[in-house]
């Protein structure tokens, strides 16, 4: 689908983007020639869809930045669709599962999201020099607090997916939801080494270490197991936690996205 068909496709729907932890930062280094999410959003709009990024203090509890996407999409008549990268896609899965927010999306999209928790917040969080500078820090900068940090731990995360099982299914079946996942491979891209500042090794050391503690295939930071829902579309590209969102050598943040939303079922 090209991209004037596909802006026909969505014409009367709203693209909404969920950044993920700290997007808020690393989209304010775009000066400085960081891509997180900004060209995706420029492509949706250049080409006439109604598309915007909610801005969420991103290190705020999953459940707070949940109420505000519920806000925002009910704002306005009509639907809408939520695409959401890393912990932005468990505030909208938590968003939908809030009354009258299934009836009125169009889709989910989850990128790289951990719904059942990343080991490294579980390192993080298990250091409490660690967890009291990210708490800290966040405050300082209107970000949110370290409650946020541990939301995406293994033991939150497992026992809030137990807890709204039921509930997601019935979502998966009413909603036409997307999950996609990425793993570094033995060759990793330059810029997927930012989740490896010991790059010498052969894979990047982050993803090494996941695999250590038997996360399995990883992006550095999410297992593969982690972002994929049952019932939903899953799909699994290679690349490091950025690599959907962000452009660069062997990345197409832009067409995997128009690959999703094209997929979506035309409204009559």
């Amino acid at each position: 689908m090209d991209d004037q068909a596909l802006a026909t496709h969505l014409a009367g729907t709203r693209v909404l983007l969920c950044y993920g932890l700290l997007g808020e930062v690393m989209a304010g280094l775009r000066p400085l020639g960081l891509d997180y999410m900004a060209g995706q959003i420029d492509w949706l709009t250049g080409i006439g869809v109604a598309a915007s990024v909610l801005r969420l203090p991103t290190v705020a509890p999953v459940g707070v930045n949940a109420g505000r996407i519920e806000e925002a999409a009910l704002a306005e008549d009509g639907p809408f669709i939520l695409v959401g990268h890393s912990k932005g896609g468990l505030e909208a899965l938590a968003a939908l599962l809030r009354p009258g927010m299934a009836a009125r999306c169009r889709g989910f999209i989850a990128l790289q999201s951990p719904f059942r928790g990343s080991p490294v917040a579980d390192r993080v969080c298990g250091i409490r020099a660690f967890h009291l500078a990210a708490h800290h820090a966040a405050r300082l900068f209107g970000l949110g607090t370290g409650r946020g940090v541990k939301d995406l731990t293994t033991p939150v995360r497992q026992a809030w997916m137990r807890d709204h099982a039921a509930a997601i299914a019935s979502l998966v079946d009413a909603v036409p939801v997307a999950t996609l996942a990425t793993a570094i491979g033995p060759t990793p891209q330059p810029q997927d080494r930012a989740h490896a500042p010991l790059a010498r090794w052969a894979h990047a050391p982050l993803a090494r270490w996941l695999e250590a503690q038997g996360a399995g295939p990883n992006d550095g930071l999410v297992p593969v197991a982690s972002a994929l829902l049952p019932g939903a579309r899953q799909l699994v590209l290679q690349g490091g936690h950025r690599a959907l969102v962000a452009s660069g050598p062997g990345r197409d943040p832009i067409g995997v996205l128009r690959a999703e939303l094209a997929r979506l079922p035309i409204l009559r």
